[in-house]
């Protein structure tokens, strides 16, 4: 599998969107999408971005060999929400915990009407 589609591989493991991944290791999703397709090269830094950053073994990212994730793989989308809710003003963030207290009663509750 040439390098290239392991990166691919590694982003459809973490479920993210290729703007997702491109942010994660400071790249434009252009130029990612640019190397899934296999238009751009991948430099060095690159590769050492998706392995600190998604926790994946450098080695698998090189040569396909091994495991692909150092340790379980980071879960990018709850990064994404902390990130997105640190930029929140104060009456934002305490709307969203709102919401996800109500979301979390709701699911608590559901399961046992099925039942």
């Amino acid at each position: 599998m040439p390098l290239n589609d392991r990166l691919k591989t590694i982003r459809t493991a973490l479920g993210i969107t290729q703007k997702s991944f491109a942010k994660g290791i400071f790249i434009s999703t252009s130029y990612y999408a640019g190397i899934e397709a296999g238009h751009r090269k991948v430099n060095e830094r690159i590769i050492d971005l998706v392995s600190t950053r998604f926790n994946v073994n450098k080695d698998w990212i090189l040569t396909g060999k091994g495991e692909m994730f150092s340790e379980n793989p980071p879960d990018v989308r709850l990064q994404e929400l902390i990130d997105i809710y640190k930029r929140l003003n104060g009456h934002f963030q305490g709307y969203i915990l709102e919401q996800i207290r109500a979301l979390d009663k709701i699911q608590e509750v559901k399961p046992q009407q099925e039942g």
